[in-house]
């Protein structure tokens, strides 16, 4: 062969690399960035990325209500700028480590077939309701740990439960290191 078929080989071998090297780049980056798209996708038409919003809206209400107690007297203008302290940013942080989850845990075809279950009229009535069947649901839960908490029948079966194993006088004698050994088990 002469120079210049080898100069053109060594051209074409190059270029052939490069494109090579290209598509595994791109075959690589590509589906993370769809997938991650379909995610999105799948919260938005399941309803989940709505009840992110229920999510934001319980973390401040809780300082919302310390803050009443604390100030009895606030002005809306207040409670205006308050509601936007969790704005957009702390949102995308919020989805971004949901989006997240879902990516260790399903694979981008289970991700897809969702997506086309939940996109039927069938769930519409389900989406429309979970947001409120997620609140009072939420409400019971904490009315029920309340009263299961403050009822004598729990405070019996806890009380029976410290002396069963003689708690009192486990965390009343001074320590040892045989005491030690037992709290490590």
């Amino acid at each position: 062969m002469n120079k210049p078929y080898k100069q053109i080989l060594a051209l074409i071998s190059l270029i052939g690399c490069l494109l090579l090297l290209h598509v595994i780049v791109f075959a690589e980056t590509d589906p993370p960035m769809d997938k991650n798209r379909d995610i999105f996708k799948l919260l938005e038409v399941s309803g989940l990325l709505k009840q992110m919003d229920y999510i934001k809206d319980e973390a401040t209400n809780s300082y919302a209500r310390a803050i009443s107690i604390t100030y009895p007297k606030v002005p809306d203008q207040f409670w205006d700028d308050f509601n936007k302290l969790a704005g957009k940013e702390e949102m995308k942080v919020l989805l971004d480590r949901v989006v997240a989850v879902y990516d260790k845990h399903m694979s981008h075809e289970v991700i897809k077939q969702l997506i086309t279950m939940f996109s039927t009229p069938f769930w519409d009535e389900w989406k429309q309701k979970m947001p409120t069947i997620s609140r009072e649901a939420g409400l019971i839960g904490s009315q029920w740990t309340q009263e299961l908490l403050q009822s004598q029948s729990f405070k019996k079966k806890l009380d029976s439960l410290v002396s069963k194993y003689d708690l009192e006088k486990l965390n009343s004698a001074p320590e040892t290191s045989h005491s030690k050994n037992e709290s490590k088990k």
